[in-house]
């Protein structure tokens, strides 16, 4: 049930719901204290009950407790009111990639300057062992200045033996709708090591980061599909429209790099991309001999 306009939840007061997921529903709310407005994730009390919910809610907070970067939204505070968990978050005004992206294609150097700092926030987490794992254009946000936000760590996670158990034993399924005690994501965005629920690192991000890539500069999703069971097949067997992609040849490159199928041909670190795509404008032989 979503809490109704001017609903308390210690000093912040609700003022919208600004949407819903797999890990809680998000709202704008007034900070009574300091006078602000910020966005609210809430772990519905019919969830709290549950380990696993609760377990991924806590680490969000951990995780981006972890993590200041400006292109990152920060986290404010964590709330425990009777039955609500709450996190505290920074409200980023704007519109998410995913708005920008409907609009049609962007010109390539626009692109590349959403995608730098898609990478540096990335590159970021990435440094401190963190995975996204959810990576898409609706988790990121463009404020007012044309400055990216990465939100939405409910599903990263940091590598380690544990997690590894975690991982192996816990399938992945994407979509929309949750399921208790499963993995979530979003199939367009999955790389082929995550659809087969298999353990995963930073280069899973990669991918994300490529299909995003190809989005931002054709208007269409790399893979895609009528049903969840079509993406994953696009996405395991199947080739994006390459023909579809403009740009210079390094930057086609970059993409392709990013979306190389067997994990380990694909781009290793967020950072090389970065200095790629700085490389991507130039003529194609000044970039070539710096990326191939």
């Amino acid at each position: 049930m979503s809490l109704a306009p001017g609903t308390r939840i210690g000093s912040y007061e609700i003022v919208s719901l600004l949407g819903s997921g797999g890990m809680g529903d998000v709202y704008r709310a007034r900070d009574t204290q300091l006078g602000r407005d910020v966005a609210i994730k809430i772990l519905p009390p019919a969830l709290a009950g549950d380990a696993d919910r609760l377990r991924r809610f806590e680490r969000e907070a951990r995780v981006l407790a972890t993590l200041n970067h400006p292109h990152i939204a920060a986290i404010y505070h964590v709330e425990h009111q009777d039955d609500v968990r709450a996190i505290v978050l920074e409200l980023v005004e704007g519109e998410t990639l995913a708005d920008r992206i409907a609009r049609g294609p962007m010109a390539p150097a626009a692109a590349i300057a959403i995608a730098t700092q898609i990478a540096d926030a990335l590159d970021a987490a990435h440094e401190k062992g963190i995975v996204h794992r959810d990576l898409k254009p609706g988790n990121v946000a463009l404020n007012r200045h044309g400055v990216v936000k990465v939100l939405d760590f409910g599903l990263a996670t940091t590598p380690s033996p544990a997690a590894a158990v975690e991982l192996t034993h816990a399938p992945t399924v994407p979509g929309a709708g949750t399921i208790p005690g499963i993995v979530i994501g979003t199939a367009a965005y999955m790389s082929p090591e995550q659809t087969r629920g298999q353990v995963v690192d930073k280069r899973t991000d990669i991918w994300a980061f490529g299909c995003v890539l190809y989005e931002m500069l054709t208007g269409r999703g790399a893979f895609g599909g009528s049903t969840t069971s079509d993406t994953i097949a696009a996405v395991l067997e199947r080739e994006p429209e390459w023909a579809a992609l403009g740009g210079t040849p390094a930057l086609q490159r970059v993409v392709r790099h990013c979306l190389e199928k067997d994990v380990r041909a694909r781009a290793r670190d967020i950072a090389d991309v970065r200095v790629a795509l700085s490389h991507a404008l130039e003529s194609p032989p000044a970039a070539a001999a710096r990326y191939s």
